[in-house]
């Protein structure tokens, strides 16, 4: 099947009027901290508009191996565009300026005890990827098409929770929330103008801690 969408100024005008037009979900922090990750839109080998996503690295000390999108909590006195920005550099090394911010997603409160905001970064065609090895095992290019599917996203039940916990199957395994809930929500808002909410959706027991 063709691809429906290019890279090019017409997708990243899209993006980022869908994104402005978003009534996005905040949540207070509480007693919760405040993180933002880095949704970075960029071409894949064969130039088609994907995301990033790395799996962490097996020596970190909380979530290691686990599915995830560029991004930590904020340092004393940062945005979250800052924030973002930074962790895309420090984790990838690609190197884009404010002005590549296309809008923010709905946040997400985790079980382990942050908020995270979703920042849509466009980094466009660029190829030179360098991830720090410490902090990421592997980089997967998510294409916009893959999200775009009648099988996602996949709810099933917990007996932790009356919330169901939202996954994403992905070439022959499956991603879960809140990685899962951010990609999906990028797709159905940002994508395809949509108002889709995932805030209320649960996270599987592992990534409780």
């Amino acid at each position: 099947m063709a691809p429906t969408h290019r890279l090019g100024t017409a997708l990243r005008s899209q993006l980022a009027t869908h994104l402005t037009r978003h009534p996005r979900h905040r949540f207070e922090l509480g007693e919760r901290r405040p993180a933002a990750v880095a949704l970075t839109v960029v071409a894949d080998e064969s130039g088609q508009p994907s995301l990033l996503l790395t799996r962490r690295s097996s020596g970190l000390r909380r979530h290691a191996g686990q599915w995830a999108i560029p991004g930590g909590r904020l340092d004393d006195g940062e945005t979250l565009e800052q924030a973002a920005l930074r962790e895309l550099e420090e984790e990838m090394g690609i190197r884009v300026s404010e002005t590549d911010v296309l809008g923010q997603l709905d946040d997400f409160a985790t079980r382990s005890g942050f908020v995270i905001t979703p920042v849509v970064i466009w980094a466009g065609d660029s190829r030179e990827i360098k991830p720090d090895p410490n902090e990421v095992s592997a980089v997967y290019w998510v294409r916009f098409d893959e999200l775009d599917h009648p099988d996602m996203p996949v709810e099933t039940q917990i007996p932790e929770s009356d919330r169901p916990v939202l996954s994403l199957p992905f070439r022959h395994t499956r991603i879960h929330a809140p990685t899962a809930a951010i990609l999906y929500q990028f797709s159905e808002v940002a994508v395809q103008g949509r108002t889709t909410r995932v805030h209320h959706y649960e996270q599987p027991l592992f990534a409780w801690k």
